[in-house]
């Protein structure tokens, strides 16, 4: 199966006309429409690229400029970092405004109820489909415990990892936030309470965010440490652990340091909007946006290419596939280029609100969670009957994503997402026009 990381799920607002606009449109921010969007649309090119270039990569890679050429094209998978990044600056937002503005703190059941309509509607018809047509195999009994897994969103643990369909595991980590974040929020309530002012609390917020930045660095250092060395043990028998890392850090990590971002880009958000929008932080963020975006890139443009930019350096520890500092240097860099988005000028905006992208952005997770199965079509019954030049192969993946993928995407959005879409606007609505007892 050509895979590794994929998508994390969205917050379900509606971007365009196809969703009940009107119950939304407070909450919706365009431009993040957008950047939804690019995040599918990266994954969905490393995706192609993988499947081009593992015929093709000796060729590609021959040349210092084409390995860097290369280095970057195979980075789409930190789509899924961006999604992450996505997740925890639009799921926080609710939470934030009663940390920082003590409004009133957010229904745990109807936040637990609208990310059930979001999500699993799309992910169990899905997961049905591909056992029953290519995967029948799991449903027999000595696969019962596999499958089980796969039902309680836990298919990020090393058995069911990648398994079925790559961006599966991505979900459950997303999941697990979900399930986290009301937990999350009421624990940082406990120090934020104690500040006497909205300036005094968000300061207090950060200290909270930026040790959750922590416990995720912390997390993924040992987990990946003691995945590598199934020998050692800490404290416990080694079985033991093993469950304790089940929980902590599945098979590549909770990526607890990507949402953290996501909510700290919130919480700045927030804060200079209802607060202070003539404070020193909103002056400088709107003058420096476009900077910022640009420094953004930096880091990711490094995490990909460092090996030919600084090919003196032995990164290897840090920096690579799960390694403890990789992730970071991801979704810190696409932190700075959200900030800058939702600071920055109307023109910079207006990229990421281009009608055609923020369609894209409405059908993302359908497109997501669709994209490796159609594109494994292609391989078994087009790709061996195409001749072998590098060219036909590429734009045949490509033609095969516009022409079938994204179609059948918007159909699985219209018919399987939105009814649940619907209903989670109509329990956000009901819950709104409830008086406060």
């Amino acid at each position: 199966m050509v895979s590794l990381q994929l998508h994390a799920t969205h917050d379900g607002t509606k971007p365009i006309k196809d969703a009940s606009q009107s119950s939304t449109k407070k909450s919706n921010i365009n431009a993040l429409d957008g950047v939804r969007a690019i995040a599918c649309i990266s994954v969905i090119a490393y995706h192609v690229n993988y499947g081009t270039f593992k015929t093709f990569n000796l060729q590609l890679r021959s040349t210092t400029t084409g390995q860097f050429i290369y280095d970057i094209l195979m980075s789409g998978w930190s789509g899924v970092t961006l999604f992450f990044v996505l997740s925890g600056f639009l799921l926080f937002m609710p939470y934030v405004k009663s940390l920082l503005f003590e409004d009133q703190w957010p229904s745990a059941r109807s936040f637990y109820w609208r990310r059930i309509l979001r999500i699993v509607p799309g992910y169990y018809i899905a997961l049905i489909a591909l056992l029953l047509i290519r995967y029948p195999q799991y449903l027999q009994l000595d696969h019962l415990k596999t499958l089980t897994l796969f039902f309680t969103f836990l298919m990020d643990a090393p058995a069911t990892f990648q398994q079925i369909n790559g961006p599966f595991w991505t979900l459950a980590v997303e999941w697990q936030y979900y399930m986290l974040l009301p937990i999350i929020a009421l624990i940082f309530s406990l120090p934020v309470r104690l500040g006497k002012s909205p300036r005094q609390r968000f300061a207090l917020v950060i200290g909270c965010l930026l040790a959750m930045v922590l416990w995720g660095l912390g997390t993924r250092y040992s987990g990946r440490y003691y995945t590598l060395h199934p020998d050692q043990t800490f404290l416990v028998a080694r079985p033991v652990l093993n469950k304790i890392l089940l929980v902590t850090y599945g098979a590549t990590g909770k990526y607890f340091e990507d949402f953290a971002i996501g909510m700290l880009v919130c919480a700045t958000y927030i804060f200079t909007r209802k607060a202070a929008s003539d404070s020193k932080l909103s002056t400088i963020l709107n003058r420096c946006s476009i900077p910022l975006f640009i420094l953004g890139l930096l880091p990711p443009l490094f995490v990909s290419t460092w090996v030919v930019l600084t090919p003196q350096l032995s990164l290897n520890q840090y920096i690579g596939a799960h390694n403890w500092l990789n992730e970071f240097g991801y979704a810190f860099g696409f932190g700075l280029c959200l900030t800058a988005i939702l600071f920055g000028p109307a023109l910079l905006k207006r990229l990421f609100e281009w009608y055609p992208l923020r369609w894209m952005g409405m059908i993302s997770y359908s497109a997501y969670i669709w994209h490796l199965p159609i594109l494994a079509i292609f391989e078994i019954f087009v790709y061996p009957s195409l001749a072998h030049r590098l060219s036909l192969i590429y734009f045949s993946y490509w033609g095969w994503i516009i022409f079938l993928c994204i179609p059948f995407s918007y159909l699985y959005y219209r018919f399987i997402e939105y009814p649940g879409i619907k209903l989670a606007n109509k329990s956000r609505q009901k819950q709104a026009v409830q008086p406060v007892s």
